[in-house]
């Protein structure tokens, strides 16, 4: 996406939540830059759209792609809230996956979104909301008025509020129903993986089921590319509630660039000096190269589903603590490797196979989290993480129905830790930053191998490269 504030304004298709329409997003369309093109669209079962029987995820992301379709538009975003992000979400890997209908997708807008997961609610919640949408007509509409009231922040005034109770009155029950009952359990995360198109994610400091942590551990992981704001004092209804500051934010991501998720480790150029001199021989000097090489970006998990993929990453972060101007990204390393199905050549017994253990462990570490503390282990501060992270190493990890047991993570801990160390360790840059002078040894002529001439204590030889510490850095 072209952030600069010369290029020509995008189109921004918006979509609305579970009960919503086109019109909640009136307000906010008056709050944006005049030359910015707002188009908002009823999802079926909703709004104006009421009448038309599309209710699978699917379903509705045929139906908006073929309204953007329609519009013939060179560049667009789309916006999407609550329910409206799911949708959003598909409509943008479908793009990614080359739709010719949908070329020219720049940018997503996420408001306190539904993830490619099913959806965090609790049973007795899925099961209230399906009982009173099709009630008589007194209950329909006081229960919309105190559905309406649960997710925001603060009261609405009264025109805004009667034009929220409005729409969901009006919203098809059975769309509704099928919402509540299949679309947001409807599981997308390998299909939606990680999506490259930058985006801007908003959540409400106060909304409760997709608030900032849910965003954190459910939503962010599927972004390679992600501003995430949270707006203070909001709650789940964020156009309705907050238009002006969520115009602000959409109006800055025009100007504001969002930088692209990479590999920032990079090689001392002394030490890049010695890997290309005749010292190394040219195997060596192709495997670290190899090391180094951070691939395309973003690195998309094959074994790990993108949530998954986070955990280990946040995981690795408290493991081995790395600065973020030259952090080396292990967890990429780790998951390619469980891709191609390269190892250290054994496990333990009462472990399944690498790529299992890893998905099974990272699934039970974010139980416990979920467990302990109410929210999963991306989203915990670094204090709490590192309590978690000792309980597994020494086999107190809190009872959760997780994939695996206490014993069977401390084994797998000790598992990772060694992946982990060998794959830094591995890359020239940490090699660099150690002063690690054995790759200069001998180069490819057999017969003039210059090894070491200087064996003393606290002596180093002059092409011998400096430690970053010693270099003062």
């Amino acid at each position: 996406m072209s952030n600069a504030s010369a290029s020509p304004p995008p189109t921004l298709f918006c979509l609305h939540f579970l009960g919503g329409s086109a019109r909640e997003w009136e307000d906010t369309k008056r709050y944006l830059d005049p030359h910015l093109i707002c188009i908002p669209l009823d999802l079926p079962g909703f709004g104006d759209a009421a009448h038309i029987a599309r209710t699978s995820v699917d379903e509705m992301a045929d139906y908006v792609i073929d309204r953007i379709a329609e519009r013939g538009q060179s560049r667009w975003w789309i916006a999407g809230h609550s329910m409206g992000a799911k949708i959003a979400l598909v409509i943008a890997r479908r793009a990614e996956d080359g739709d010719p209908k949908l070329a020219g997708l720049d940018g997503l807008v996420l408001l306190a979104g539904s993830p490619p997961s099913p959806e965090p609610m609790s049973d007795d919640k899925r099961r209230d909301m399906i009982a009173w949408i099709s009630a008589d007509e007194k209950t329909r509409t006081l229960r919309a008025g105190a559905f309406i009231d649960q997710n925001t922040g603060a009261p609405l005034n009264e025109a805004a509020r009667t034009a929220a109770i409005d729409d969901v009155l009006r919203a098809d029950p059975k769309a509704w129903t099928a919402w509540l009952q299949e679309g947001s359990r409807e599981d997308w995360r390998r299909r939606i993986g990680i999506l490259r198109t930058p985006a801007l994610v908003l959540s409400g400091s106060k909304d409760a089921d997709l608030g900032p942590a849910a965003q954190i551990c459910l939503m962010l992981p599927h972004l390679a590319n992600a501003r995430h704001v949270v707006i203070e004092g909001a709650s789940h209804l964020l156009p309705i509630e907050c238009p002006k500051a969520v115009a602000d934010l959409i109006c800055e991501m025009r100007t504001l660039p969002i930088a692209v998720a990479s590999d920032p480790a990079c090689v001392l150029d002394s030490y890049a000096s010695l890997i290309a001199s005749h010292r190394v021989n040219s195997r060596l000097r192709a495997a670290l190269a190899a090391r180094a090489s951070a691939g395309s970006a973003p690195y998309r998990p094959c074994v790990l589903d993108a949530v998954e993929f986070s955990i280990l990453r946040a995981l690795i972060d408290r493991v081995l603590p790395q600065s973020s101007d030259t952090c080396i990204d292990i967890g990429a390393r780790i998951e390619a490797r469980l891709s191609d199905g390269f190892g250290d050549g054994w496990r333990f017994a009462d472990l399944p196979s690498d790529g299992e253990a890893y998905a099974a462990a990272l699934r039970t570490l974010d139980a416990a989290a979920r467990a302990t503390h109410g929210i999963g282990f991306t989203a915990l501060p670094d204090e709490t993480k590192e309590a978690l992270i000792t309980a597994v190493a020494a086999g107190e990890l809190p009872t959760v129905a997780g994939d695996l047991d206490g014993r069977q993570m401390t084994k797998w801990f000790e598992d990772l830790r060694s992946d982990a160390v060998r794959i830094y360790l591995a890359h020239p840059a940490a090699l660099a930053r150690l002063g690690f002078s054995g790759i200069g040894a001998g180069g490819d002529d057999v017969a003039d191998m210059p090894g070491f001439s200087e064996f003393r204590i606290n002596s180093r030889e002059p092409w011998e490269p400096i430690s970053e510490a010693e270099a003062g850095r």
